[in-house]
This record gives C-alpha cells, sequence and structure tokens, in this order.
C-alpha cells in the first residue's frame, strides 16, 4: 500500500492529505517507464562496446580462423614459389643450355597482369587487402605454373631432336684409320697444289688408295651427286639441323640423289677427279651454310690419343691436294 502524502494548509493550519488522480498515475508511472527504458538503453550500448555477444564469439573466431588459413596459404605460395624458381633457374641454365635453346625471358614468365583492376570486386571490405594480396600470389604462381609447363613441353621435344641429332651430326672420319696413308692437308690457309697460290682450304684431305670406301659420317638425304667441277665426282649430304658435308674426287658412287643414308654405310670410294694432285677424299662440314672445321667432328671413333694425333696432323702446314 502506497503511502499517503500531505500538505499543510495556512488558512486552516491543518494537514490534508494529497489526492493523486488516474491520470497522474499514468503519467508518473510513464514517466518511471521512459526512465528506466533509457537507463537500459545506456547500459546495452555500453555493454555492447566492451561485452561481447555469442553471435560476435563465433564471427570473430571464423574471422581468426579465416586469418590463419591465409596466413598458411600464403606461406604455402610462398614456399611453392621457392621450388618453382628452382626449377626456372635450372630450366634457363642447365636444360636449355644443353640443348641450345633460348632462355625465356622474365617478361614472357610474368606477363598478363597488367591492365584492368580485376580485384575491384573483392575491394572494400574489412580484410580486402589481405584477400586481394593472396588472390595476387595464387593468380601469378598459376600464371607462372603454365608457362613452365609449355617450357618443360619444349623440353621433352628438344630431347627427341637431340637424339635424332645425336646420329645426323657428322661424327666420324669419312675414310677408316686402317686405309690411310697420310692425312695430306687439314682446315685453314694452304698453297694450292695446281693453281700455286695461297687458297683457303674448307676441309681436309684424306690420302687413301683409289677404291677405298668412303663412308657417310651421319644419317641424312643425300642432295647432290655431281660428276663434274673442281671437286670432280662429289657428293653432299644433308643431315637436317643445319649440317651438309661434301665429299670430293671420288672415283665412283655408291649412292643415288635422295637416297637416305645411315651413319658408317659406304656412299662411293676415293679417286682422284677434278681438280686433284693424287688420290684423296676431300671432306668438309657445313653448319648453317658455314664451314666448319672437320677435326671437330671425328669424336665417336676416336680415341683421345688418337683424336689428338689427328688434331696435330690437321694444324700442321700440309700441302693440300686439291
Amino acid at each position: 500500500m502506497s503511502k499517503l502524502k500531505y500538505f499543510f494548509d495556512s488558512t486552516t493550519l491543518k494537514y490534508h492529505p494529497i489526492k493523486v488522480g488516474k491520470w497522474d498515475k499514468i503519467k508518473k508511472s510513464g514517466r518511471f517507464l521512459f526512465a528506466s527504458a533509457l537507463f537500459g538503453g545506456l547500459i546495452l550500448v555500453l555493454v555492447s562496446q566492451f561485452v561481447e555477444s555469442p553471435k560476435e564469439k563465433i564471427l570473430n573466431r571464423e574471422l581468426s580462423n579465416m586469418k590463419l588459413n591465409y596466413d598458411l596459404l600464403n606461406r604455402k605460395v610462398d614456399q611453392a614459389e621457392e621450388v618453382l624458381k628452382g626449377i626456372q633457374d635450372r630450366d634457363d641454365k642447365l636444360y636449355r643450355v644443353y640443348f641450345e635453346a633460348e632462355p625465356i625471358s622474365s617478361a614472357v614468365r610474368t606477363s598478363g597482369f597488367g591492365g584492368i583492376n580485376r580485384y575491384k570486386e573483392l575491394e572494400g571490405y574489412d580484410n580486402s587487402g589481405l584477400v586481394i594480396e593472396s588472390s595476387k600470389k595464387l593468380d601469378i604462381l598459376s600464371k607462372q605454373l603454365y608457362t613452365q609447363s609449355k617450357s618443360l613441353d619444349d623440353i621433352v621435344a628438344l630431347a627427341e631432336n637431340k637424339e635424332k641429332l645425336f646420329v645426323h651430326i657428322p661424327a666420324i672420319q669419312p675414310v677408316a684409320n686402317k686405309d690411310l696413308k697420310r692425312m695430306a692437308s687439314g682446315y685453314g690457309w694452304r698453297m694450292h697444289p695446281i693453281l700455286k697460290i695461297r687458297k683457303f682450304h674448307a676441309g681436309m684431305d684424306f690420302s687413301a688408295k683409289i677404291g677405298t670406301p668412303i663412308y657417310a659420317t651421319g644419317d641424312g638425304v643425300v642432295r647432290k651427286v655431281i660428276s663434274a667441277g673442281g671437286y670432280g665426282k662429289h657428293i653432299v649430304i644433308d643431315h637436317g639441323f643445319g649440317y651438309e658435308t661434301l665429299y670430293g674426287h671420288m672415283s665412283k658412287f655408291n649412292v643415288k640423289k635422295g637416297h637416305k643414308v645411315k651413319r658408317g654405310e659406304v656412299i662411293g670410294y676415293v679417286g682422284n677427279t677434278g681438280m686433284s694432285s693424287g688420290p684423296h677424299l676431300h671432306y668438309e662440314v657445313h653448319k648453317n651454310k658455314k664451314v666448319m672445321n672437320p677435326v671437330n667432328y671425328y669424336y665417336n671413333d676416336l680415341t683421345a690419343e688418337e683424336y689428338d694425333i689427328l688434331l696435330k696432323m690437321s694444324q700442321e702446314e700440309n700441302q693440300s691436294m686439291d
């Protein structure tokens, strides 16, 4: 029961009870409820600033897990980049060097990441920087992996061609050592035996009896079979890969134009035809239309000692026979 309140009447000098009407009670209750609601709201705001709700706890825990996962992802990407860098380094400095191929430029390896902002839809969030950075790393890694994969496909193709190159490249002497009288002249400037002028000798001369077998020095296709000219009866074999060999002053052919030959196959016989001062084989090696020193192409059938002797002989100022 609520306490009664009184007021003092100065006229009658008496206390009279204060009568509270229904409307006054309603207003008083309203003020109380309003004050309570206001106070409760303030308390709620303060609590929400410093105390996490269960839902916020769950969201913050998920956010922490997401950041941890992105951090682990970035570490794995960094590790993958280190492994890929090692593969790229071996690709450029080992594989491509061995197979005589140009290394892939850094511009090609990192191309395709300029221009429009492909990460625009990831902007505007609390952790946009983290997500964008991870996305960029993955995109770059994917691009570099694709480029490296294509490069390794090229290496496989080069390796297959290298196997073919090994059997096509000139690699033996055109006349067997047992059939040689001597090596008349090597590659370089010599006095021409007929013209009596100093002239560049673009091959090597192998002195041997007429009829001595001449061997193809590598697999290839007979491109020319000619019976006249300064080389007399001579053959040109196209070995592919930019290599050609010429066999001059022959006495007899054993192949025809278009014939496919194997290394070691007899293609003709030593003679003394054309501008020649004695029975011998004149042998040339061409690479990409340039004459090469044949002494560098005998590594398949010579020991180290035999090669040293042949190299010394080729460097001596011997009289050429053509």
